[in-house]
């Protein structure tokens, strides 16, 4: 047996909220979470849409798939990678947030907005590949229930300059079952020992949004 690789076509999507104009002064990039989708993640982040010049857009994972097998509730939900075939999947979705930023900026002047990106559990994950990794120029990163990948090469490329560059924020809740201690401390250590600056949020609650923490973020 053997494997075979193209390079194919797809449609993907990403949402929007806010109007892109002369006012806009802020982009934030939002990836969802596993097993959610753009609009309903993007829902959660309406707070941010105060109507001060700042464009929110959250692409969706490329990858959709039934969150229940049962018949009666088939709900649909994206993720950005699995372990099966992980960096041909990594590759495309830091070329497919490319994309999207791109298409952005067709409409707007880079030299007169701050880029965010948020990345929500996986999501965290893939906004850290796509800073470090893409080819997009990103202002601020955001790390929110999710852990910087511990796959991501700091000690040499692009990537730990792009993270010192990028005004990294690691938000997380003092209950959240995946960000537990351990994550924290692992977290911490390994931006210490790679030079990269850091604000920390820790909030009261579990693996969530909170919108108080959301307009903390923006304050900042």
């Amino acid at each position: 047996m053997d494997e075979h690789r193209i390079t194919t076509r797809r449609s993907a999507r990403y949402y929007t909220l806010g109007q892109a104009g002369s006012s806009t002064r802020e982009v934030w990039f939002v990836c969802h979470g596993y097993g959610q989708l753009a609009g309903r993640f993007l829902e959660k982040l309406r707070v941010l849409d105060d109507g001060t010049g700042r464009l929110l857009v959250a692409p969706e994972g490329l990858s959709r798939f039934y969150l229940s097998e049962s018949p009666a509730e088939r709900r649909v939900g994206a993720c950005w990678m699995t372990r099966e075939d992980r960096l041909a999947e990594i590759d495309d979705y830091v070329q497919y947030l490319d994309a999207v930023y791109a298409a952005v900026f067709t409409h707007l002047d880079r030299t007169r907005v701050t880029v965010h990106a948020l990345g929500y559990s996986q999501g965290a994950a893939t906004v850290s590949r796509w800073a470090g990794l893409g080819t997009a120029r990103v202002d601020r990163v955001v790390l929110w229930g999710g852990e910087l990948p511990p796959d991501l090469d700091l000690s040499k490329g692009p990537a730990a300059g792009r993270l010192r560059a990028g005004r990294l924020t690691f938000v997380y809740g003092r209950s959240d079952e995946f960000i537990t201690p351990k994550v924290v401390e692992t977290t911490q250590q390994r931006l210490r020992e790679h030079g990269i600056p850091y604000r920390e949020i820790p909030f009261d609650g579990g693996h969530e949004i909170s919108p108080a923490v959301l307009e903390e973020l923006v304050a900042s």
